[in-house]
């Protein structure tokens, strides 16, 4: 069977890449940086990509958290929620939301946990991610709550989260 490895801590080629991506991280490449390393054009696209959707988007964070938090529960990506979860809870959830997401697929979720928007965050992301298209009553309210740029964010962030969990799990990077 072949599996792919991480790429050691130290790695540092490209140099520009591998610095660029240090910046954005805070110093180190984590696991997934250290994956995606292996294909540098891949990695240095996802690093600008992410980078700009993470720190440039004027989403709120703790709407931006809760779909990608909602993405790696439903796709079953542990890094990512593990990653994730702690910053919906920076930016306002509380220990009792991010426990609930855990039982999102289940009899056990209580939406009563999240506002009314956050509700429809929930339903929009499950939406794309396990349908791909999104009822238009749902697009609709999400539009009148969030505008048009903070829609878009939304598509952009429940997307683009969705590669990150599939390619998580694709390349076997789980939760420690």
């Amino acid at each position: 069977m072949t599996k792919l490895t991480l790429l050691p801590v130290d790695h540092n080629d490209p140099k520009e890449i591998c610095a660029a991506i240090r910046t954005r991280r805070g110093g180190k490449l984590n696991e997934l940086d250290r994956m995606l390393l292996h294909s540098p054009a891949v990695a240095e696209g996802w690093n600008v990509f992410f980078g700009k959707l993470r720190n440039e988007t004027t989403i709120s964070p703790r709407i931006r958290e809760l779909a990608m938090c909602v993405v790696a529960v439903l796709n079953n990506a542990s890094y990512e929620f593990q990653a994730h979860s702690p910053l919906y809870q920076e930016a306002g959830a509380t220990v009792e939301q991010v426990a609930g997401l855990k039982k999102l697929d289940t009899v056990d979720f209580n939406p009563n946990l999240y506002s009314a928007i956050e509700q429809d965050v929930i339903a929009f992301v499950k939406s794309m991610t396990r349908d791909i298209e999104v009822p238009e009553a749902l697009k609709d309210s999400l539009h009148e709550s969030l505008g048009s740029c903070h829609l878009v964010e939304l598509m952009a962030v429940a997307g683009g989260y969705n590669l990150v969990s599939r390619f998580l799990v694709a390349s076997d990077i789980h939760a420690s």
